[in-house]
């Protein structure tokens, strides 16, 4: 099935035609070709092993591709001219590892110079970040947290048209997280691109625009989670709880039971609960309206999605 979101070549953010990666006799990458639309926030998930971290290496051209294309930003990742679009580009790594001896200030001076950017925005993004009051505090005094939100800080420099985000709330509290996807939002709003991979598939579900899962190193599926449901082999795409009085009861199983939707029904009291696939989810609703006091529909979970998908052939939307 195509995407009706999927972003022709010209107009992605990054776009990789027939990508394959070998290292030595192990392949890592097959036939793997999706793009990823400007100024969207795009979830990349897999188990360990799917070539995650080798799609962020051929991404921000720290590899280079044994077959296919790769453009990020218009521009053939594999050229000798990406040397240039390096400095519109963000990475946050998994494990941000600095010089502990300097200040987060100092830090941030120092990958400004790489970049070749003025200094002057640093203090702006220290607080962005909630770190003013420790900027001239010594990195090796900073927390786990406060590490991440300083790497976040570094990989924002210069305003960079796309941002890779490798496992980026390592460390963070509930507040932190929360503080970090909007600091992300309001980053998007000017129109950034932004990649994220996460093993925490609850915490990006309702935060990115499109997933891809990788499964052993070839694309399983892309789309939005509504898609990626829709597209499920599993019959249980969601769960309805409805409260019914008893007196009621049998007439709403039996009606039920009539329905030409395929189902799942189980009874604890008052309570039934539905489980259907996503199409079917308002021929039961008719079913359940007037007879129940009170209705819960409880959709896939980004997780039971992805192990959904577990054993799927390559496929896209």
């Amino acid at each position: 099935m195509t995407s009706h979101l999927a972003p022709t070549p010209t107009d992605a953010a990054v776009s990789l035609r027939g990508i394959q990666h070998r290292y030595g006799a192990f392949t890592a990458l097959q036939d793997v070709s999706f793009d990823i639309a400007r100024g969207g926030m795009f979830g990349l998930i897999g188990h360990n092993g799917a070539g995650k971290s080798t799609l962020f290496k051929l991404m921000l051209g720290l590899v280079t591709p044994s077959a296919g294309t790769l453009h990020v930003l218009g521009q053939n990742a594999a050229g000798a001219g990406f040397r240039q679009t390096r400095r519109r580009i963000g990475y946050l790594p998994e494990s941000f590892v600095t010089y502990d001896n300097l200040s987060g200030r100092e830090v941030l001076h120092f990958f400004a110079d790489l970049k070749r950017i003025p200094r002057a925005g640093c203090a702006a993004l220290l607080e962005q970040v909630g770190l003013t009051q420790a900027a001239s505090r010594a990195v090796q005094t900073y927390s786990k947290g406060m590490r991440q939100r300083l790497g976040l800080a570094q990989s924002l420099l210069g305003e960079p048209d796309i941002i890779f985000l490798d496992e980026p709330t390592n460390g963070l509290d509930p507040q932190g997280i929360a503080d970090f996807y909007a600091i992300l939002r309001t980053v998007q709003g000017r129109g950034a691109t932004i990649v994220i991979t996460s093993h925490i598939l609850a915490e990006i579900q309702h935060r990115v625009d499109q997933l891809l899962i990788m499964q052993g190193g070839k694309v399983a599926v892309q789309g939005t989670l509504a898609q990626l449901r829709a597209g499920m082999d599993t019959p249980a795409a969601l769960t309805i709880t409805a409260t019914v009085p008893l007196p009621l009861q049998a007439a709403t199983r039996a009606a039920l039971a009539a329905s030409p939707v395929a189902l799942e029904l189980e009874g604890h009291g008052e309570q039934l609960r539905i489980r259907c696939a996503g199409a079917g989810k308002m021929a039961v609703l008719r079913q359940l309206s007037g007879c129940a006091d009170d209705i819960t529909i409880q959709e896939s979970t980004l997780e039971q999605v992805f192990l959904g998908y577990g054993g799927a052939h390559a496929r896209t939307h």
